[in-house]
């Protein structure tokens, strides 16, 4: 019998995903499962025996976890990452091609295979950082500013995941209409490609946010970022990709992207995130963003 550890945040999902009933579905398949809430002291302890750790939540438990697992000194054992995307957005899932129920993927362990995973590492932040989904400036961490703002009418308006993703395209498709772009010293593996933009992000998944597809084809095992610039021209297809959007169109934004190693960038905008954490930097205050080949293993069917 194969022991898991599931790490699991009690937040995310519905009454469907309690530790009970996670537990039992995992227990279901010959799994031997011990359980840590992310939300109680000292839930980051990993248990030496344990064969694959599981992640039940969303985007933010998975970048929660990873980080403790990245802590970890260089000898220590590397536990495969199995994902029960619980969350809004679940980009990291969807990169990775994980959809379905608790049931459906747990039955895939035993015989899955593992695909590394890339991260990206940040330097010249006040603190060392690292991203799983993207690092990037304009648009983006403008509308998570926005998302602070109205946090506390959200939590009383008490919406489901999709009416939350409704309302979060709503309030993008909003500020794209007025945001001025900004000016970038932007350096992408050795070539400039300076200018003003709406939006930059060095993307590692395919999609970012509220599902937003920008980079259909990135894959964070390739060992390349994947660079999406939205320049002001683009403002209308932008607009228009989200007004599909929110009709249900799955279609991804028509944007290039640049396969890049290595990006340096500043800007004279003073927004910034690095995967749902908002940031806020000095005038054209300078960050290298470099990656990290195959750091993170999850578990594929």
């Amino acid at each position: 019998m194969s022991l898991v550890q599931l790490f699991h945040n009690p937040g995310a999902g519905d009454e469907e995903h309690s530790k009970e009933n996670l537990m039992r579905t995992i227990e279901a398949q010959g799994f031997d499962c011990r359980y840590s809430s992310t939300k109680k002291r000292g839930w980051e302890k990993l248990d030496a025996e344990a064969d694959f750790i599981v992640l039940a939540g969303g985007d933010g438990t998975v970048r929660k976890v990873a980080s403790e697992l990245l802590n970890r000194k260089l000898l220590e054992k590397k536990y495969p990452i199995a994902l029960l995307p619980l969350g809004t957005a679940n980009n990291v899932a969807r990169t990775l091609g994980l959809n379905g129920t608790a049931e459906k993927l747990s039955e895939s362990w035993w015989k899955a295979e593992t695909k590394s995973f890339d991260i990206g590492i940040l330097h010249g932040l006040d603190e060392p950082g690292f991203f799983l989904e993207s690092f990037g400036y304009g648009l983006f961490p403008k509308l998570m500013k926005e998302m602070k703002k109205r946090q506390d009418e959200l939590e009383d308006e008490d919406l489901s995941p999709e009416e939350e993703l409704q309302l979060v395209l709503e309030i993008l498709h909003d500020l794209v209409h007025k945001y001025e772009p900004k000016s970038f010293k932007l350096e992408i593996d050795g070539v400039d490609h300076s200018g003003e933009y709406l939006l930059v992000e060095i993307m590692n998944t395919r999609s970012i946010g509220p599902n937003l597809e920008l980079a259909p084809a990135a894959d964070p095992g390739d060992g390349y970022f994947d660079v999406v610039i939205i320049t002001e021209k683009q403002r209308a297809s932008l607009l228009d990709y989200l007004r599909k959007k929110r009709k249900g169109s799955k279609t991804p934004f028509a944007c290039p992207t640049h396969k890049a190693k290595k990006v340096i960038v500043a800007s004279d905008g003073l927004r910034a995130h690095m995967d749902d954490e908002y940031l806020k930097l000095k005038k054209s205050q300078e960050v290298k963003i470099e990656i990290q080949k195959g750091v993170l293993d999850f578990i594929i069917p």
